[in-house]
């Protein structure tokens, strides 16, 4: 005897027809309360906060990294967690990370915090990224491997004074160590949500890296000029918005839905990642 699932009532979930019923978009735990009583399963779409720029006493610090992103079904619960991005500091050192967002059984961790180094800060997949590298998707695809501008589900961080490579999240772009002379340095990788922009802590003309390119909204663009008072790294898109200019020597903030914060340049404050989102769909 055979059981077709297309009339069998243990199978009436389908994603066709689902609506968007609920959006949390602000960092924290909240109740969820409202859905329809017999309600078995939620689709839902789950993406972290992003990691914070780093800040470094001379040169220029990485950019942050995006926060990851996952969907799929899950059982119904009666909370969701959104992660806040990392917050951007002045004092010398790595970036903050972001913070992982969960609903049932979906969880996107959060973007590393640019590294102390200078290099970017890794983007995130089912958990949070550590140092440059990036982790595996909630689907289990691999990390990027190899150099900073490798192409991965989840980027890796750019090497010193290089950008990121695409992906669905991605790293940050990676700082300069270079403190005389021209120096450029790199944007945020190009995907959904994306790093922030490495930062030019220069005496002579520093050009901060862009954050990065997202599908839906634009990186904020680094700042340009001659001295440690320039040089500071735009913020990467979010999901849901634009990415911040960077301002000076401090990094633009990321985009809401979990863009990098980007790096700062000499003595600047880095940028702030963008809080993570959940969507619910029944």
């Amino acid at each position: 005897m055979t059981v077709s699932i297309y009339n069998n009532s243990s199978f009436t979930d389908t994603p066709y027809g689902l609506q968007l019923r609920q959006t949390f978009a602000t960092a924290g735990t909240f109740s969820v309360t409202g859905i329809p009583a017999g309600t078995n399963r939620i689709y839902a779409v789950v993406i972290g906060g992003g990691g914070a720029g780093s800040s470094q006493t001379t040169g220029g610090g990485g950019g942050g990294g995006a926060g990851g992103y996952s969907q799929g079904w899950t059982y119904v619960s009666n909370t969701v967690t959104v992660g806040a991005g990392g917050t951007g500091s002045s004092t010398a050192g790595a970036g903050n990370n972001g913070n992982p967002s969960i609903y049932g059984m979906v969880m996107a961790g959060g973007g590393n915090g640019g590294a102390a180094n200078t290099a970017g800060g890794g983007a995130a997949g089912a958990t949070t990224a550590t140092t440059f590298s990036s982790t595996p998707s909630y689907t289990g695809a691999p990390s990027a491997g190899g150099s900073g501008g490798a192409l991965g589900y989840a980027s890796n961080g750019g090497a010193i004074g290089f950008g990121a490579g695409a992906g669905v999240s991605t790293g940050g772009g990676g700082g300069s160590t270079t403190v005389t002379g021209t120096v450029t340095v790199g944007a945020g990788g190009r995907g959904l949500i994306t790093g922030g922009g490495g930062a030019a802590g220069t005496s002579g003309t520093g050009t901060g890296g862009n954050g990065g390119t997202g599908d839906f909204y634009a990186g904020g663009t680094g700042s340009t000029g001659t001295g440690t008072s320039f040089g500071g790294g735009g913020g990467g898109a979010g999901y849901t918005s634009v990415g911040a200019n960077a301002s000076a020597n401090n990094g633009g903030n990321g985009g809401s839905g979990g863009g990098g914060g980007g790096g700062a340049s000499t003595g600047g404050t880095a940028g702030s990642g963008g809080a993570g989102v959940v969507y619910l769909y029944y």
